[in-house]
């Protein structure tokens, strides 16, 4: 196999198998907007080198190597599926003729929503098969209700794979996603990674924006939370067009700001000045 060292100009430096389906289908660059640095069927010479560069370029040095993030992704892989669990549905990433299928591969998974924790066994996988929906949002997923399948294991007594049941095992469960993994869904799920870009989202949160300005100045409190909700999605959403997660980026300016010292005027912190730079004023 072999591995592409690219530079995306003024953004980041990554490694893909994939040139094609990397940079121009997930991330919407042509040819023009990028370029390749190095290639190798090394991943050990690859991801050393995807690091040095990065550090040399000034962008952010990944704390995971490539190969080390592809290793974790190759043992995850057969015991992790990626669900979308909410109040009332628990959706499944495939297809309904795929579905049973890949419920196998995964028999050692557990499932939790509000009604509880189940553990993945013959009997469950046949219930979800035989229950299972096509999403009407996107028909590569499927789906049970939550209630339906919570009712389905109470019906099988001592066999139940309920939390009970559940703590007696080593397995590990598959927590449901953050609200960054639903606002993610919904936007892949409508075609906004797809045919979007940063600059329409950019003006996006802009109009967003006036909105809370709006809502500061009516001191209007419903519209005020709805307009910083509607920011946060934009940025979400800003993020991952631009292959990042907005908690990565949150996390990163905490790192920055969280030593800062500095103090309160007319109402606004300002940032205390590097000493050094105080005496060469």
């Amino acid at each position: 196999m072999k591995y592409y060292l690219y530079h995306i100009f003024g953004k980041k430096i990554g490694v893909t198998c994939d040139l094609k389906d990397r940079l121009t289908r997930q991330q919407g660059y042509a040819c023009g907007e990028y370029e390749v640095l190095d290639s190798s069927e090394d991943i050990d010479y690859i991801s050393e080198k995807e690091l040095e560069l990065q550090l040399v370029y000034g962008y952010k040095v990944d704390r995971q190597s490539y190969k080390e993030l592809i290793t974790k992704q190759r043992k995850l892989k057969l015991n992790e599926m990626k669900l979308n669990v909410t109040e009332q549905t628990t959706t499944f990433p495939c297809p309904l003729n795929k579905l049973k299928g890949n419920l196998m591969e995964n028999k050692k998974m557990t499932i939790k929503t509000d009604f509880g924790v189940y553990y993945l066994n013959d009997d469950l996988i046949d219930w979800i098969v035989k229950n299972s929906k096509t999403s009407m949002y996107n028909p590569s997923r499927s789906y049970v209700y939550n209630k339906a399948m919570d009712e389905y294991a109470k019906s099988l007594g001592k066999q139940t794979p309920a939390r009970e049941y559940y703590n007696q095992q080593e397995e590990v469960i598959v927590e449901t996603p953050n609200v960054y993994d639903l606002i993610r869904q919904w936007a892949d799920e409508r075609g906004i990674y797809r045919n979007g870009d940063t600059k329409t989202q950019f003006a996006k949160l802009q109009e967003e924006a006036g909105e809370l300005a709006r809502a500061i100045l009516k001191n209007d409190k419903p519209e005020f939370i709805d307009a910083i909700g509607d920011m946060v999605v934009v940025l979400t959403n800003l993020a991952a067009l631009e292959g990042l997660k907005i908690e990565d980026c949150v996390t990163s300016a905490y790192d920055v700001i969280k030593s800062r010292q500095g103090k309160m005027v007319n109402g606004t912190f300002c940032k205390e000045l590097n000493p050094h730079l105080k005496s060469t004023l």
